[in-house]
């Protein structure tokens, strides 16, 4: 099943399509750049298996919202972080959400 929605940002011209097909996989794409990546101070490690996500900016409620970073150990030994990213196409900008691989 595959379904698209088209919101109207708070912020002109901004829009948000999203996609979702089973398993749940979404893109964002929107007409507003996104903001300069914020500094973090980044915390103890807690243990050497864990990894440290750095934050990044992602589309909620029609605006940018900051995700803090944080420590997180991954799902197996031998998994790498592949960071969240936004890519321009165009006039729009496409976000990619992070994952373990």
């Amino acid at each position: 099943m595959i379904t698209t929605t088209t919101t109207p940002g708070a912020v002109a011209p901004a829009y948000v399509t999203t996609s979702t097909a089973t398993p749940v996989v979404s893109t964002i794409i929107v007409t507003q750049a996104p903001p300069a990546l914020q500094q973090e101070v980044v915390l103890a490690q807690p243990s050497s298996q864990h990894v440290w996500i750095a934050g990044y900016w992602t589309w909620r409620n029609d605006r940018y919202e900051w995700m803090a970073g944080h420590w997180e150990l991954p799902p197996n030994s031998g998994s790498v972080w592949v960071a969240p990213r936004w890519e321009q196409e165009g006039n729009a900008y496409r976000f990619y959400e992070g994952y373990w691989k």
